[in-house]
């Protein structure tokens, strides 16, 4: 009687765990063919507008409604791309119980004793046959289901290879990231990096000794008193001064204390160490740094970085939102270090002398790479993941030397590293696709790692309150424990897709593409308020003192006490696009729009 029961249960199992794989299945090949059909990179919709816009270049609601759909777009593409691959698993699943089943049902069957055979041996042999071909029928759609749902390549990767030998076509619209992918022009080079031993020339004076004294490096105190990587010490988005400007206007000039015209165009943010602000530019024919007087605006010097060996003859192609030059630099006060989007990086003393410059190979990336520097003491930290593999390279500040080079279990990123003091040791924490994840910055060891992200992974880490806070589009805000590696809490109603999130008194700040600035508490995730603005953010949101700065890309930055209520200090108008986030000194307020760079202070 038991095997008798065993049969049926197995029988039974076999028959629903069928069915589930025959619906999956049904449901998985019909979205694969919808989602190849509908490929977001041909949108006949998105055309139409970008030609509209051709001929109204100076129409801002269609420029809007471009930017829309393009944002909804592409969120329904991960939609679909993450219901495929969740679809794939569950049919794997499933196949596994329907195996698993129909062999211990045939196992137990062949224990019983076959009664004599009463059915004519061609009729028996028919419905053998029949059952081997339903079986078979459907393994081969169960494959074919799997094989759409784990061999399904993200349409940006098969655009680059379609577009290969194609020219960069040309448009207005600056912000259409997945209709002006681009693909690459080299291989990106694996491990060998060579180290340049020739000076490059530039307008500088004559380049430092090959190997220089080694320098005293600055302690924390120094670092906070300056601003010397994006988002400020650290690259946390926390700065250290209580007397800044909180009224101006970009217009009618009144607190703008000089106003000077970005030399080169690029989206990389100002640095500041003690007078000096550094800003890099490039396009296809040259990449510099730029130093300039953050007392006067008047430019000290500027460096190019050329003559580098490994570097491309021809620039890898890139967005216009991204460009070339989308990196900012960093800066310890003894160098300034800077990097590109060809994969050349140069370090440059204080007056601009080339102390060693190295390409990192060409960076095999649709939109450019765009991943920030940070540094501590000895040790420069690069995050360069690309199409192909993430990974994360420190080098040595005084030589460009390899200190240690890893690879890690994440794709391609655009966020930048930041260092977060746990436990008495800086940890460098680093967001991909899907990882976030903290690392010993003397050997690069994985202390630990989360999976927690989807998508296009844009905004950077924030740390605070003894957290880490890690959030994208089309996937969630987490926080978590670098200690134990713990996500404490998640959400995913606020979602950035640029701009990167930030911690101040307690609180976690948003800033969103749907012009949505949010409120959270750091410590549980819960809502506190929200407030709509007049467009979206691409700047990462700023805390000083109780004070929080945010500025949209129509250049309005918002002024905010860190508070539970949305307590609006001021609005001010700069009266150009803003795509950088400001960079802070005591009294001062530096901010890089389109076309110039400004320096605010009462």
């Amino acid at each position: 009687m038991d095997i008798n029961n065993n049969i049926k249960i197995a029988k039974r199992t076999a028959v629903v765990a069928g069915t589930f794989c025959l619906f999956i299945s049904l449901l998985l090949l019909l979205n694969f063919i919808q989602m190849k059909s509908a490929d977001p990179l041909e949108s006949e919709v998105l055309e139409t507008l970008v030609q509209r816009l051709s001929m109204e270049p100076g129409n801002e609601q269609l420029k809007e409604e471009i930017r829309q759909f393009d944002l909804m777009a592409r969120k329904a593409y991960f939609t679909s791309l993450w219901q495929v691959r969740t679809g794939g698993y569950l049919l794997l699943f499933a196949a596994v119980i329907l195996v698993t089943s129909l062999r211990i049902y045939h196992s137990l069957i062949s224990k019983i004793e076959k009664p004599e055979q009463d059915e004519e041996p061609d009729d028996f042999t028919a419905r053998t046959l029949a059952r081997r071909w339903i079986l078979s029928g459907t393994a081969i759609l169960i494959f074919l289901a799997l094989l759409a749902a784990f061999t399904l390549t993200d349409p940006i990767e098969a655009y680059i290879a379609s577009v290969e030998d194609t020219e960069e076509p040309e448009s207005e619209v600056e912000r259409i990231e997945i209709t002006d992918a681009e693909t690459r022009t080299e291989e990106p080079e694996e491990e060998e990096v060579v180290v340049v031993e020739e000076i490059a020339e530039h307008t500088t004076p004559e380049p430092v000794a090959e190997e220089p004294e080694v320098p005293s490096f600055p302690g924390e105190s120094t670092i906070k008193e300056n601003h010397n990587a994006l988002r400020g010490p650290f690259g946390k988005g926390i700065v250290y001064h209580n007397d800044l400007p909180t009224e101006w206007n970009g217009e009618s000039g009144q607190n703008i204390l000089w106003k000077v015209p970005v030399p080169l165009h690029a989206f990389s943010s100002p640095v500041i160490w003690d007078n000096k602000l550094f800003i890099t530019g490039a396009d296809e024919n040259q990449r510099k740094v730029f130093c300039f007087d953050r007392h006067t605006g008047d430019l000290l010097w500027e460096a190019t970085a050329d003559n580098i060996a490994g570097s491309p003859d021809t620039p890898p192609r890139t967005t216009p939102d991204t460009g070339l030059g989308a990196p900012s630099s960093t800066t310890d006060g003894n160098a300034v270090y800077s990097i590109f989007g060809t994969g050349d990086i140069i370090a440059l003393d204080m007056e601009g002398n080339r102390i060693w410059a190295k390409n990192l190979g060409v960076p095999d990336n649709h939109y450019g790479h765009s991943s920030s520097l940070i540094s501590h003491e000895e040790k420069l930290f690069v995050q360069y993941d690309d199409l192909n593999r993430g990974r994360i390279v420190c080098l040595n500040v005084l030589t460009g030397e390899i200190i240690w080079d890893i690879t890690r279990d994440s794709g391609i990123s655009w966020a930048s590293p930041i260092l977060a003091g746990v436990n008495g040791n800086y940890q460098l924490i680093v967001k991909g696709n899907p990882i976030v994840a903290g690392y010993d910055i003397e050997t690069g060891r994985e202390l630990w790692t989360v999976s927690a992200m989807a998508g296009e992974v844009g905004p950077s880490p924030a740390f605070g309150g003894g957290l880490v806070y890690a959030a994208n589009e089309y996937a969630a805000m987490v926080a978590v424990n670098p200690v134990s590696g713990e996500v404490v809490w998640e959400d995913n109603y606020y979602l950035p897709e640029v701009s990167s999130p930030v911690y101040g008194n307690g609180y976690l700040f948003i800033a969103t593409t749907y012009a949505v600035v949010a409120c959270m508490d750091a410590e549980t995730g819960e809502h506190h308020w929200e407030f709509d603005t007049e467009d979206i953010f691409y700047s990462s949101p700023v805390v000083a003192g109780n004070l929080l700065f945010v500025t949209d890309i129509s250049g309005n930055t918002y002024i905010f006490e860190t508070d539970s209520e949305p307590n609006l200090i001021a609005k001010n108008i700069l009266g150009e696009q803003v795509y950088t986030t400001p960079a802070f000194a005591a009294g001062r307020i530096y901010i890089r729009g389109e076309e110039n760079l400004y320096c605010i202070g009462n």
